[in-house]
């Protein structure tokens, strides 16, 4: 009895397991709302052999397949097909060319077979739009940065006080040109190697002004050789216009600011040449710089020279911090134009990016608190749904 039972069941499943699955329904096709036109969205219904109940599965996966209406020229393009899991109802297909017509079919595949595809009932264009709608939330973050600049410059402007922490760095520059004027030897200023294009380059000009208005004010002689004739001009007319500032425009010497090589180390032989020579009293270093770095701090510490450094280049700042007196760290470089000059545009672009750094470390702590969270309580939904909403909405996936 048992066992003309099993055959019974086996004639009854062959034909089922021989029979293709029913093809899905309804597919429909629009544009991806607020993209850059490369996107189409589609949605269909289910195959009704789609069901888990089924056993084994009827529908394993479906075949989408995407034909252009209109082919390049030079030859036509092959048949896009995407694989989608069953279960599955709707597809974003990321991969479409903005302002071509696309057509799409989809087809049920099972275990003996495929279904019968079903087509959309006309093609689809993706289009390019003004603006990216899952990107708002950069908008948000942007506009409350840019506010924040504005607000600040705004504060500055009237005379409210803007608090900067202090940065020793810059305090001893002055203290370091007065040593130089007391001991009657030259002040040393190097501002890097690279040229104007560079970000450190331009705020080590900054920082040449600051220090020639105080070597003026001291009647100190300042020395600055470069590597790169466009740096060489721009620190011309920074000292000039420190002088000036000063009142001090007869003791303004052009020859000491002077171009020497673009070679490197001939650069690099040069300005240790001078302060074996002539032993300035107080030696600066602004700017982008690479292996010279160790050398100008040992050879100014020989000369016994009094150090103050400064470089965007993190792998140069252990040097520099090893042989120097003082070293600005990391965005102290830069933000020492604000300290100095303390002109309300750059102080509240100084403050402006300091709030932007604090809303950035908030929503990064934010985040991890939520993943740690989804982690830790698996069941609770609302860590998971903030989480996908600060991901996915605020950020748009980034």
């Amino acid at each position: 009895m048992g066992g003309w039972l099993v055959v019974l069941l086996l004639i009854a499943v062959e034909p089922v397991r021989g029979q293709n699955p029913a093809p899905p329904a309804d597919l429909q096709g629009a544009d991806h709302p607020g993209d850059n036109g490369r996107a189409i969205d589609l949605h269909w219904t289910l195959s009704p052999d789609d069901r888990a109940e089924f056993k084994p599965r009827r529908v394993k996966a479906y075949r989408l397949e995407r034909e252009a209406v209109e082919q390049v020229p030079g030859g036509a393009e092959p048949v896009q097909t995407f694989d989608i899991p069953y279960g599955v109802s709707q597809f974003v297909d990321r991969q479409c060319e903005p302002g071509r017509a696309y057509l799409y079919r989809l087809r049920a595949l099972g275990p003996a077979g495929e279904s019968t595809a079903i087509a959309l009932a006309g093609p689809v264009t993706p289009q390019r739009q003004w603006f990216d709608s899952t990107r708002w939330g950069f908008a948000v973050i942007l506009a409350a940065i840019c506010g924040a600049v504005i607000w600040f410059t705004e504060r500055a402007k009237r005379g409210k006080s803007l608090h900067v922490r202090e940065i020793a760095a810059l305090r001893a520059m002055q203290e370091a040109v007065g040593r130089a004027t007391e001991m009657g030897r030259p002040c040393l200023f190097v501002p890097g190697i690279e040229d104007m294009n560079e970000i450190a380059t331009v705020a080590g000009v900054a920082i040449l002004s600051h220090v020639a208005e105080t070597a003026a004010d001291y009647q100190a002689e300042i020395v600055v050789p470069t590597t790169r004739s466009l740096v060489m001009t721009a620190a011309q007319e920074a000292v000039w216009g420190a002088y000036l500032k000063a009142d001090r425009s007869d003791d303004y010497r052009p020859d000491r600011i002077y171009y020497v090589s673009d070679e490197q180390f001939a650069y690099v032989a040069h300005v240790t040449g001078y302060m074996v020579r002539e032993k300035p009293a107080a030696c600066f270093y602004t700017g982008v710089f690479y292996a010279e770095s160790l050398i100008f701090a040992e050879t100014g510490n020989s000369v016994g020279a009094i150090q103050i450094a400064g470089t965007s280049e993190a792998t140069q700042l252990p040097f520099f911090v090893a042989g120097c007196d003082y070293t600005l760290m990391g965005e102290e470089l830069f933000a020492a134009s604000a300290y100095l000059t303390r002109e309300p545009q750059q102080l509240g672009s100084l403050k402006g990016q300091d709030a932007g750094k604090v809303l950035a470390v908030t929503l990064l702590l934010t985040g991890c608190l939520l993943a740690t969270a989804v982690q830790v309580w698996p069941g609770w939904g609302a860590p998971s749904n903030a989480l996908q909403w600060l991901t996915g909405q605020l950020l748009g996936g980034g």
